[in-house]
């Protein structure tokens, strides 16, 4: 394994970090909404299990789905799945400065099941289309995977428990700041 090789992978293991990280704030943000109505410990612990689990199934059903795409497609795969994050990362920009929009969700039940995996599910679906996108490029897919869940569940967890002491404001923010990290990274897959 050479010199090159090892930076590609390094640099590969980077951004699959920052992308989970950036995935993370959307459940961050909803986590934050739900966690100022008032939360029991019980629900935050099975809320950030459910949304951990979502973020690894989303990804993984993505993934297995892009590699095939990328191998038919080619290089028109990656300038595809660039897009694909630069769609993913303005509408989620957009999204957070959109009240109406994230209180529908936020107004759901969120101590039943049946909420519990309608708001895991509606965070993770992003990571489907992250997974999608990275399946033209991405090479170390159980890393990928595991650390799209690993970030999904800690960032869940811990703005559920940052939402009962916190404005709304850095709820909003953090989605911003997810949806920017994934339009850089749409750009870059393209150019």
């Amino acid at each position: 394994m050479g010199m090159g090789e090892v930076q590609a992978g390094w640099g590969q293991i980077v951004t699959i970090a920052i992308m989970a990280i950036a995935l993370g704030m959307d459940a961050f943000s909803l986590g934050v909404g739900i966690g100022m109505r008032g939360i029991r410990l019980l629900h935050v612990l099975q809320m950030g299990l459910l949304v951990a689990f979502f973020h690894v199934l989303m990804p993984l059903l993505g993934l297995v789905a892009g590699n095939y795409v990328g191998h038919l497609l080619g290089r028109v795969a990656g300038i595809a799945a660039g897009g694909l994050l630069v769609a993913l990362g303005c509408h989620m920009v957009l999204g957070s400065f959109r009240a109406g929009e994230s209180n529908e969700m936020r107004g759901m039940d969120h101590r039943t099941l049946w909420g519990m995996l309608l708001i895991s599910l509606s965070v993770s679906i992003d990571s489907f289309s992250v997974g999608l996108s990275l399946g033209v490029f991405v090479s170390h897919v159980l890393l990928t995977v595991l650390a799209f869940g690993a970030c999904g569940g800690i960032m869940s967890v811990t703005g559920l428990l940052l939402g009962r002491r916190v404005s709304r404001g850095l709820g909003e923010y953090g989605e911003a700041l997810g949806g920017a990290i994934l339009l850089g990274f749409g750009l870059l897959f393209i150019f």
